[in-house]
């Protein structure tokens, strides 16, 4: 039996901010058109953060029942690790993929009902990202995939359920958090190279290698720092988003460094932390300046 604190070990806190910034930085662009509504935004970060627990949970039982997880250097999976059994886990995920898809049907009533579709769509891709016959996380589009839902989706369809619409500042804005989401499963799967190898997951980190990959995370570290360059256009107060270059920085140094294993843990929080900043930074300046 799991403790509480596997249970949220499992759930994988350190992504809590791929799913928390997207409608930070959301909520800031429908700000900019005048039309920010804080329930509708308080609804989105219900639909978000249940969605990644829900696919973090998914993927622990996926990766788990396929042995992917039975030797690594991240932190606890619950059924790897065999400190919770498969169907759990799996309860716990359909749980809180249940959670999201509840409050998601509410948001796109009150918003625009063709949601529905782009929810049920965000629900698949959930599953799919480790589940079932051929998940696509083990052909090398994982990143894409987050880089779709944690930054696209969920930026602009933030931005869209409030104001109705979106623009050039919301999109620029999805692409900084979308990259930096990405960079989140960038450093993860460069840790699990090895493992990964060995299991037959083919992740993009596997496909590119050890040093092309340090290479990605850098190039997508710097995508947020050239979008706060870019959205000063909108408004010089966005120049604000450049605080969170030295959380950028510090997140940079192990990859930089050639560190392998469980030194690269601490990429994973400072590359959170910067995408935190960075969208709490550029909301504020959409909002107020």
């Amino acid at each position: 039996m799991a403790t509480v604190g596997q249970w949220i070990e499992g759930a994988r806190p350190r992504t809590l901010p791929n799913a928390v910034a997207p409608v930070i930085a959301g909520t800031g662009a429908a700000a900019w058109l005048g039309e920010a509504v804080w329930w509708k935004a308080l609804l989105a970060l219900v639909v978000s953060l249940a969605l990644i627990v829900g696919v973090n949970y998914a993927n622990d039982y996926s990766d788990g029942i396929r042995g992917t997880d039975d030797v690594r250097a991240g932190p606890l999976r619950l059924v790897g690790s065999k400190v919770a059994s498969p169907r759990a886990v799996l309860t716990a995920a359909l749980v809180s993929l249940g959670i999201g898809a509840a409050a998601g049907l509410a948001l796109a009533i009150v918003s625009q009902p063709w949601l529905i579709a782009v929810g049920a769509a965000c629900i698949a891709g959930a599953w799919l990202y480790t589940g079932g016959s051929k998940p696509y996380g083990y052909l090398g589009l994982g990143e894409v995939a987050v880089f779709v839902f944690f930054g696209l989706v969920a930026v602009l369809g933030t931005q869209y359920t409030q104001a109705l619409r979106i623009d050039w500042v919301g999109a620029a804005a999805a692409v900084a958090v979308g990259s930096l989401s990405s960079a989140v499963l960038v450093a993860n799967n460069l840790r699990d190279i090895p493992t990964d190898r060995e299991s037959g997951k083919i992740t993009l980190a596997v496909r590119l290698g050890d040093p092309r990959t340090r290479v990605l995370f850098h190039v997508l570290l710097a995508v947020p720092v050239v979008a706060a360059l870019v959205l000063v256009l909108a408004t010089p107060w966005c120049a604000a988003g450049l605080l969170a270059l030295p959380l950028a920085v510090r997140a940079s140094a192990p990859v930089r460094k050639g560190l392998g294993g469980r030194d690269l843990i601490p990429v994973l929080r400072d590359t959170g932390l910067t995408m935190l900043v960075w969208s709490v930074a550029v909301a504020a300046a959409l909002a107020f300046g």
